[in-house]
């Protein structure tokens, strides 16, 4: 049942910090950042939240990471303002590289697919 409440909590999160990076993070590093997901743990204290940097390399990517962790403070202050509950998790950000793996494993199997073809 926690588990539940975590994930719906986790998408309430990621819409609100979402929302705040376009309209009222100032921070110029993390305008390229996109909320992929929030993971909760069950009793809410935590939000692991994911960010991919749109068209961007590692640099901009890491820029993006420490620009989010500055303002950490205020995005978790944000949330408390705007969603009702008892406890704010402490939010800690990482990056999400799913979508690069997700690009190479494609390429992988595009050569793999080359390679039966050049055979046949």
């Amino acid at each position: 049942m926690q588990g539940r409440r975590a994930d719906r909590v986790g998408t309430l999160i990621q819409e609100e910090i979402s929302r705040l990076i376009l309209q009222s993070v100032k921070d110029p590093r993390v305008r390229c950042a996109t909320v992929t997901r929030v993971r909760v743990s069950d009793d809410l204290r935590q939000a692991r939240v994911f960010i991919a940097s749109i068209g961007g390399d590692e640099t901009q990517r890491q820029e993006a990471l420490i620009g989010l962790k500055s303002a950490a403070g205020f995005l978790r202050g944000e949330l408390g303002r705007r969603l009702c509950l008892r406890y704010v998790p402490e939010l800690l950000f990482s990056v999400d590289d799913s979508l690069e793996q997700e690009m190479h494993l494609d390429e992988l199997f595009r050569q793999i697919e080359a390679t039966r073809t050049k055979e046949s």
